[in-house]
């Protein structure tokens, strides 16, 4: 058995290079295949409830535990903080110790912390379950992509297998906040008690059905010096990102805070030139596919956590209207990524997958100048539906595309550190993204206010779509 699939395969079979791009796939796959394929997407669409769910909760959670507005806040970035800090090195680490291995313990640590949030009564202990679900997921993600990535074998195959990925994890951000809100209208702390049977059924999956981690020939050595700095450089970047909207982007803790950042991960730098066994290999980074997807997909989630934020300050602020009834609003995006997700295979084999991304990042930006239209009385067939359904369109064509772009051409041994890459470029974008409009954003409860936060929204589109355009060669 090859290293990372659960198919048979001939010695000869595991040398051969991974398809073409244009080489189509009609093999139907056996169910082991679609069996470790809901494994990989129950992982992320795990990830996405939990981050989305939350949100709803919290005026809940604040009222009960006597939390002030500051504070409970920390219930969602402090999942956010630990999940874009953890992404590259829980990468990494499923590279060198088992992707399978990884996959389980984290598996388990969401499990029993989740229902120790169920049962916590103190604000503090939540926040702080709340970062190691966090950590537990920043280990999980990477995990669950890469194994996708090496099950399936670049081209048609991988394709199609990220394109069902895609439903999974744009379904968990889109409906858990309907979820959430269906769960907090009966109690809050069934929020945190969903999770832990769906990741007990991960875990029973994982070990069931995917292949152990094959033997290593040499006992994996962690570059400790590496870890600590990336680690303690990405938290403070996040961390800094997250607090930029309460404390301002001028502020010296804002300042201070991106530049030690910087001259933390400038250490993580030095030090992975000199050490024998690097945590990351540098020449990684001359993959040009890889660095434009990372750039790519922050800014595309820099855009779309903004435009959210924008659209519940305006139907829930502004409106009155109830989370729940923002969630139908967005409902029309959700069906778009269920609908094309699992066609999306299809179209990148016939189209290629740089038109299909460039369709899918295109279609943002009639979505984001439609709602540049809201008025007074809000208008929902002609502006916020549509908007939604192009919203959806954009995210089912462009997600998973760049996930494919972004891992193609890597290594096997690297592909951990791949997905790592890609899933924290979208979590710390989003963050920034979300931080730059919010300080767009005038204070203040008229319309007016809104459209500065709509034109930097747009503006993340249009560059977007620039860091995609063919660079002329010298």
């Amino acid at each position: 058995m090859s290293e990372s699939t659960p198919r048979p395969k001939s010695p000869a079979a595991s040398e051969q290079q991974p398809l073409e791009n244009s080489r189509e796939d009609s093999r139907p796959w056996p169910a082991r295949l679609w069996i470790s394929l809901m494994i990989f997407s129950g992982v992320i669409l795990l990830d996405g409830l939990d981050i989305s769910m939350i949100v709803v909760a919290v005026p809940e959670i604040q009222r009960e535990l006597g939390m002030t507005t500051a504070t409970a806040q920390w219930l969602v970035s402090a999942y956010i903080l630990a999940f874009g800090s953890f992404l590259l090195l829980g990468g990494r680490v499923a590279d060198l110790f088992g992707r399978r291995r990884v996959l389980v313990v984290s598996m388990a640590a969401f499990a029993v912390v989740s229902l120790f949030g169920a049962l916590a009564d103190d604000g503090t202990l939540l926040i702080v379950s709340r970062f190691v679900k966090g950590m537990a997921a920043g280990f999980a993600a990477p995990a669950a992509m890469s194994l996708l990535t090496t099950t399936f074998r670049e081209g048609p195959e991988r394709n199609k297998a990220f394109g069902i990925f895609n439903v999974f994890e744009a379904s968990g951000y889109s409906s858990g906040l309907l979820v959430g809100g269906l769960l907090a209208g009966l109690n809050w702390r069934s929020i945190f008690v969903l999770p832990i049977p769906l990741s007990v059924l991960l875990l029973i999956g994982a070990l069931r059905f995917l292949p152990p981690d094959p033997p290593r020939t040499a006992r994996p050595r962690l570059d400790i010096g590496g870890a600590v700095t990336l680690l303690a450089g990405m938290l403070l970047l996040v961390f800094t990102v997250v607090s930029a909207a309460d404390v301002g982007w001028s502020s010296w803790r804002t300042v201070g805070g991106i530049a030690l950042s910087g001259l933390l991960l400038a250490g993580f730098v030095a030090i992975e030139r000199t050490v024998e066994e690097p945590l990351i290999r540098l020449g990684i980074f001359r993959n040009r596919g890889l660095v434009t997807a990372n750039i790519s997909i922050a800014l595309l989630y820099g855009g779309a956590m903004g435009f959210q934020f924008v659209l519940a300050l305006y139907l829930q602020d502004l409106q009155g209207w109830r989370p729940w009834q923002m969630a139908l609003v967005l409902l029309p995006a959700g069906l778009m990524v269920v609908v094309i997700g699992p066609k999306l295979g299809a179209l990148m084999n016939r189209f290629g997958v740089r038109r299909v991304l460039m369709a899918g990042l295109v279609a943002f930006l009639p979505c984001y100048l439609l709602f540049l239209r809201i008025g007074p009385e809000p208008d929902l067939w002609t502006v916020l539906l549509p908007a939604s359904l192009l919203w959806g369109v954009g995210f089912a064509l462009s997600i998973a595309t760049l996930m494919v772009a972004g891992t193609s051409g890597v290594p096997d041994e690297e592909q951990g550190l791949a997905a790592g890459m890609l899933n924290s470029s979208l979590q710390v974008g989003g963050a920034v993204g979300l931080a730059v409009v919010t300080a767009a954003i005038m204070p203040g409860n008229e319309l007016s206010m809104l459209r500065p936060g709509l034109v930097v929204i747009l503006a993340f589109g249009v560059l977007t779509i620039l860091a995609q355009l063919p660079r002329k060669r010298n």
